[in-house]
């Protein structure tokens, strides 16, 4: 019961400072692009842009990506727990650009981010996809890292990685009427926020819980001293 309520706490505390992080990132590259894509979608449909909920929007947007970032966070530091595996700033920063090679990198190599008014594929197929790639990244990545050399378990964990991109994202259907090299922007700005974010996540967790480590033996020492 003790380790759950130190999980929980640790990933309140990392999700929460890694989220807010994000959202500033979001705020100054992210949101701009969005605003402006929406320009042109508003443009496209011959309608009357509101800029009457735009602070409230930004509001609601920084609170869900804080919630999301501590949820990510509870996953993360959960399977690290799992594992059994030592956490520390550096061990940290590796776990977290892991998790974002599974949920940022890999998906986008199919279903790269894109603004409003671009063509997407349905959203029940992007979502079977999304997941799949997701899983079946995380489990080649941790075959190959815990393989020992053996070349089943490396082969077994490239057909993992590869699978997904083989089978194909589901094809976006519908008419752009966003400027490609918006998109662009807005697909490496979504990676770059999110790869910053998953770093920030990682390092913050594995200080806490270096932390965390160091105190509790401290403590022993002086226990027993």
């Amino acid at each position: 019961m003790r380790s759950f309520r130190n999980l929980i706490i640790l990933a309140f505390i990392a999700g929460t400072t890694s989220g807010l992080v994000w959202f500033g990132l979001q705020y100054l590259t992210v949101i701009p692009l969005i605003e402006t894509a929406e320009r042109y979608e508003t443009a496209a449909s011959h309608h009357d842009e509101d800029h009457s909920t735009l602070m409230g929007r930004n509001s609601l947007t920084a609170i869900a990506t804080v919630l999301t970032a501590i949820g990510f966070a509870a996953a993360l530091f959960g399977v690290v727990s799992l594992t059994g595996r030592r956490l520390d700033v550096k061990r940290g920063a590796v776990w977290g650009l892991a998790a974002f090679a599974c949920i940022g990198v890999a998906p986008a190599l199919g279903l790269p981010p894109q603004p409003p008014g671009t063509a997407v594929a349905d959203l029940a197929s992007r979502q079977v996809w999304w997941l799949g790639t997701v899983i079946l990244t995380a489990l080649g990545l941790y075959w190959i890292a815990v393989s020992a050399r053996r070349p089943w378990w490396i082969s077994a964990g490239v057909v993992c990685l590869l699978l997904p991109h083989v089978i194909g994202a589901p094809v976006a259907t519908g008419e752009s009427v966003v400027p490609a090299f918006l998109v662009r922007q807005f697909e490496i700005a979504s990676l770059a926020s999110t790869g910053v974010f998953w770093l920030t996540l990682g390092m913050v967790g594995g200080f806490l819980r270096k932390d965390r480590g160091e105190m509790s033996v401290q403590a022993t020492t002086a226990c027993n001293g």
